[in-house]
């Protein structure tokens, strides 16, 4: 094939992806290998590709790759999730365009329209992936709503039912009033705001007096059902016993007593609200207080609310501050900051409401996964001293802790019908008229049993109107995806589970890595996963998270089209270190643009050397064997960065590798001369040294890569090198990699000379060394021929007329030709002589100074003492080379 000139990423990476498709390299089944699997943490159906994707499925890529040439069977479970509460807003929006209301509908007519929705955009994302480069195994794509990931939600919810782990319970929830629906905890995001504290006046039933509460939700007054005192609170002794009035509505409410009020916050006086808050439904339950709800599903005022009923609880606020202070109520109002908690999805303020509810019991099924994560491996099979499952990085081991040592139990209904419907059939209207089964025919036959009744019909029987919480979906993923909730002994679940590693962001590390954790040891008794690599959030420059809204956020196949796949991959993953948040700047991405361009031209350079069949120089050897060496050493670092999920430092390793070492160093010292051909020993062994680089960068950069290693040689699809072997870790000569990094400071020494005395490179020059280092001569050819070195010889004493230079304690000398005008060059040393005398007596005279050195801070004194030490050493230097010229 004919080399272009450019390297063309839109060209080449179509062309690339189409032929491993083709291929079937993504594909994985069980086989005699070790399988490395891989899930990934499904994207809302839904979605679009932004950055923490790109970066998330980079490094998912990076190490499906490298298992891959590493000999492994690689599998990569793609699919996307149903996202009930995120794609039923959408569809209700979209409904809501075309004058539809969802509450006319029945659930089977809207969920038709959803499936339409999720038909019609959903799997974009994953298409998106694909530009990328992402290597998933496409025919193993899951959807969790899919039939058969849908029997395995049901049969789990069924079974932790008869296991006793689910139940219906009557209790304070969080409630969305935009979605409509229940969320779990770890669903409320808590936010400072600033709002204003009410001081509003209860008058005292059958007297003048009257009693102040603080609050800041003056609307719920409305479902005040008590006031409650601290029974130690003499300010209030007087009150014992006694009814209050409340203003507006005019119930009378009793007043109790309880130390749970804290004498110090507010007033002292607490209105107890049980409908609408946790604490006070506590001591509603306590003291028996009947139970007020104030709101509609979508936080308007009821009947309760009287001439505020349909009004929207914000507006109310406003209103009925402004009714308060006219009816002589309110006291006052004070500015408050409070926590608020809001709706991680539709970012509404949540509404606390009691609710009939399911709930999964916490307290047993999160002790194997706490173990997992916090605790050694010491079992008497395997006494590892590590946990079963690793963190990276593992600061965010503590994080896991807090919340698994304080979960609750996990309210698993919401008030939605996108989603797998709650497996619970009521045959009656009582509370616990039901039976939980995994269809309807199985349910009837149960509901017989219950009742007693063999008259009973499916007819008679109604499935209860909630969808599972979409998490209580995905925290089967790892099982779910290769049948093992359905089918435990299928071959793919025993193959491939539990996967090797996951990557994902710690912003789930609750909702759903310590979900499938818990999950994995419940169903399958073991580990989902060995690994949990969290990546950090994509940031722009000045640290902002990105968001629409800031527009700060760059379209990533934008990016792709401007920079190619690859640099964009390089561009993230340079500064993407595990849990650590990335400062975005497209730079970046230019950044690994050029490195794309460095090795394509560093390919095209060897390509276009004439190769004959001559006798291998010995300086070509000599680097051959130097760049053998710096390859193991360079393979033994990234290995151990991979190690330690330090996936930047191994793409710096390599980055560094290609471009200092390859292409700075090695093609120079092997570079033929003008017009000469290379011997074909050296051809061939820098040919295999790029094939070498082309694995190590292959994850990392697999479109470029497999670009050049098919025009290197013709290769069958056998040889492609996404199926290649990684390289193999061999034994090296690290003292030959440091002799060379000395050797490198001498030919430096050689070029700063050449270019600060305008003398050309093809001009020849001897060199004279005195080797007080005892330094290795292996290097000498390559000296020679960098420096175009006509003569080395190695000397007892110093050269007289001859520009020098030293290198540790070595010196090395430059006999003066023709070229160098000895008068000048004596003038320019003699001048820069005695501006360093200067600047050595400004110093000196700065340490001399008692008063200078007894105040200033140490660090000062330490930089000053450094100077003068430099100025010593330079004007050594210098006499040292006029000494040599006269």
């Amino acid at each position: 094939m004919m080399i272009p000139a450019q390297f063309n990423a839109k060209e080449v990476e179509q062309k690339w992806y189409d032929y491993w498709m083709k291929n079937d390299y993504f594909t994985s089944k069980p086989d005699h290998r070790t399988p490395y699997t891989i899930v990934i943490p499904p994207p809302n159906v839904t979605g679009v590709l932004h950055m923490g994707h790109m970066l998330n499925n980079t490094i998912q890529d990076v190490l499906i790759r490298r298992a891959r040439l590493k000999g492994f069977n690689a599998c990569w479970v793609p699919g996307t999730d149903h996202a009930s509460i995120a794609t039923e807003a959408k569809v209700v929006a979209k409904l809501k365009e075309e004058g539809i209301n969802k509450n006319d509908l029945t659930r089977e007519e809207f969920l038709k329209h959803a499936w339409e929705w999720t038909d019609k955009y959903g799997g974009t994302i994953l298409e998106q992936l694909k530009q990328l480069g992402c290597s998933c195994d496409w025919s193993r794509t899951k959807f969790t709503m899919d039939d058969d990931m849908s029997a395995s939600v049901i049969h789990s919810f069924v079974d932790l039912y008869n296991k006793g782990l689910i139940y219906r319970g009557y209790r304070m929830v969080n409630w969305d009033p935009e979605a409509k629906t229940t969320l779990s905890d770890e669903e409320v995001i808590f936010e400072e705001r600033q709002g204003k504290l009410y001081f509003i006046k209860y008058k005292i039933e059958g007297s003048e007096d009257f009693l102040t509460v603080a609050t800041t939700r003056p609307e719920t007054i409305f479902g005040d059902t008590a006031i409650c005192i601290n029974p130690n609170d003499e300010r209030f002794a007087h009150l014992k016993g006694k009814k209050a009035i409340v203003p507006i509505c005019g119930r009378v409410i009793p007043i109790i007593e309880d130390d749970y009020v804290d004498v110090e916050f507010g007033t002292g006086c607490l209105k107890v609200t049980p409908a609408h808050d946790t604490n006070d439904k506590t001591l509603g339950d306590k003291h028996n207080l009947e139970i007020i709800d104030i709101f509609n599903e979508d936080a308007t005022l009821n009947s309760f609310g009287m001439h505020y009923q349909g009004k929207d609880r914000f507006v109310v606020r406003e209103e009925i501050a402004k009714e308060l202070e006219e009816k002589g109520a309110l006291a006052k109002t004070e500015i408050h900051l409070n926590k608020v908690g809001t709706s991680e999805r539709t970012k509404a303020v949540i509404e606390p409401r009691l609710s009939d509810q399911w709930f999964l019991s916490m307290e047993e099924l999160v002790k194997p996964a706490i173990k997992a994560v916090l605790e050694s491996d010491d079992s008497s099979e395997q006494r590892t001293g590590q946990s079963q499952i690793k963190l990276y990085p593992s600061r965010f081991n503590n994080t896991y802790a807090h919340w698994l040592n304080n979960i609750r139990d996990w309210n698993i209904s919401r008030q939605l019908w996108w989603g797998q419907q709650i497996p619970a059939y009521y045959f009656g209207d009582g509370k616990e008229d039901f039976v939980v089964a995994e269809n309807i025919e199985k349910a009837l036959e149960l509901a017989k049993v219950k009742t007693a009744n063999e008259s009973l019909t499916t007819a008679d029987l109604r499935q209860d109107a909630d969808a599972l919480d979409t998490w209580f979906s995905s925290w089967l993923w790892p099982m779910a995806v290769f049948g093992g909730v359905l089918n435990p002994e299928s071959e793919d679940f025993k193959y491939y589970y539990p996967t090797n590693d996951l990557v994902t962001g710690p912003d789930i590390l609750f909702f759903w890595v310590a979900r499938m954790i818990i999950a994995g040891y419940e169903y399958a008794g073991e580990k989902p996963f060995s690994n949990v690599y969290l990546t950090g959030l994509v940031r722009d420059k000045q640290g902002r998270k990105m968001s629409k809204s800031l527009g700060n956020s760059p379209e990533p196949l934008g990016l792709i089209e401007k920079f190619g796949a690859d640099g964009v991959r390089v561009g993230l993953l340079l500064s993407a270190s595990a849990g650590n948040d990335i400062l975005f700047d497209e730079e970046l991405c230019n950044q690994g643009k050029g490195f794309s361009n460095k090795i394509w031209n560093a390919f095209k350079l060897i390509k276009g050397w004439e190769v004959a069949d001559i006798a291998q120089p010995e300086s070509s050897k000599v680097a051959i064997e130097w760049y053998e060496a710096k390859l193991q050493q360079t393979l033994a670092e990234i290995e151990d960065n991979f190690d330690k999920y330090r996936l930047s430092d191994a793409l710096m390793a390599i980055y560094k590798l290609v471009w200092d070492d390859f292409c700075s160093w090695l093609l120079e010292m092997i570079k033929p001369g003008y017009q000469q051909p290379i011997d074909r020993a050296t051809f061939d062994k820098a040919i295999e040294m790029l094939e070498n680089n082309l694995k190590l960068l292959h994850p990392f950069m697999p479109f470029l890569t497999e670009e050049i290693w098919h025009h290197i040689a013709e290769r069958s699809p056998e040889q492609a090198l996404i199926v290649g072997e990684w390289p193999t870790a061999k034994a090296y000569n690290e003292q030959l990699i440091t002799d060379f990094d000395f050797a490198t400071e001498v030919i430096s020494g050689i070029r700063t000379i050449r270019k600060d005395k305008n003398i050309p490179f093809r001009d020849v020059i001897e060199l004279r060394v005195m080797n007080n280092e005892k330094a290795s001569t292996y290097f000498d050819s390559v000296i020679m021929k960098l420096g175009n070195v006509v003569d080395l010889m190695y000397v007892g004493e110093k050269v007289d007329g001859a520009l020098s230079y030293r290198v540790k304690s070595n010196e090395y000398f430059i006999p003066i030709t023709g070229n160098i005008d000895v008068e000048a060059e004596v003038a320019k040393l003699t001048e820069e002589l005695n501006y360093t005398k200067g600047f050595l007596r400004s110093v000196q005279g700065k340490l001399s100074n008692e008063k200078f050195v007894a105040g200033a801070p140490e660090q000062v004194i330490a930089n000053e003492r450094k100077k003068e030490a430099d100025a010593l050493a330079k004007i050594a230097m210098i006499e040292q080379s006029l000494a040599g010229l006269k």
